[in-house]
């Protein structure tokens, strides 16, 4: 039997390790300014925490055969209370490993989340509700207008599903969309809402990914660096719907960025 659970963990130990060295399930392409740090740390992670996992495998395998049950030719069992000082070590370096892998991916969690975005960088307004993502741009005066919640009506287009109060001077030129578009090689600050529950925008080929959370607006930047169009998902479960709650973001030009913007502006007209 201890050789059969041998074979058995060691099957399973590098079966396991082939798929995450021949990276058969693995990441998008990164799209984004940070992708390359993100996964460089991502791939480190994996490193470290796959050879301990492989060295704990074999090591299992072998107990499980060495001390088999021998019938009445084996030797009495030995029992142990412990050992401090291995207890000690192991714990030590734990976190030695936890905390030094968290201060080796601080700087990057901050440039996203703690340095605020340049001056120049492109606002967007995102909001979560169930069970969709809505887009929202500040139009030429640079403002955002306000929004109520008894405006809220769904079936009123993208504007009605956020309560966009029309009277205010500074929605007038408010654009809302159901498709996030962007400029690529700018700065894209994310200003995050959630009008019910818990949801978590996440846009795997930006490696961007927080939670929006109900009464409170989440500043956050990211940089695109690659055209094209990509999945933005929720990460968070929020309701039955929650499979469906995805959206789009597009990456274009600057030129083709502000064509855009443009139209959706003269359609306000």
């Amino acid at each position: 039997m201890g050789l059969v659970l041998l074979v058995v963990i060691w099957l399973i130990t590098f079966i396991s390790a082939y798929f995450f060295i021949a990276k058969t399930w693995w990441l998008p392409v990164g799209a984004s300014a940070a992708a390359a740090g993100i996964d460089h740390h991502f791939g480190t992670t994996y490193l470290l925490m796959g050879f301990v996992f492989v060295a704990a495998q074999v090591l299992l395998g072998l107990f499980a055969w060495q001390y088999r049950d021998r019938g009445s030719a084996g030797k009495p069992a030995l029992y142990s209370h412990g050992n401090n000082t291995l207890e000690i070590t192991w714990t030590v370096l734990t976190a030695v490993l936890f905390i030094g892998l968290n201060f080796m991916s601080s700087s990057i969690w901050a440039s996203e989340r703690f340095r605020p975005a340049v001056s120049n960088a492109v606002q967007v307004e995102v909001t979560g509700m169930q069970f969709a993502w809505y887009f929202r741009y500040p139009g030429p005066d640079g403002k955002f207008g306000a929004t109520k919640p008894e405006l809220q009506d769904p079936s009123a287009g993208s504007e009605g599903a956020i309560g966009l109060d029309t009277t205010d001077p500074a929605s007038k030129d408010d654009v809302v969309a159901g498709v996030m578009y962007v400029p690529v090689n700018r700065e894209i600050e994310v200003i995050l809402r959630a009008e019910d529950v818990i949801h978590s925008f996440f846009i795997p080929a930006m490696r961007f990914k927080q939670d929006a959370v109900p009464g409170i607006a989440i500043h956050m930047h990211f940089t695109p660096i690659t055209t094209g169009d990509y999945e933005v998902a929720c990460s968070q479960l929020c309701g039955l719907g929650h499979y469906k709650m995805h959206g789009i973001l597009r990456v274009v030009s600057q030129k083709d960025f502000d064509e855009w913007l443009a139209a959706r502006e003269a359609e306000k007209q």
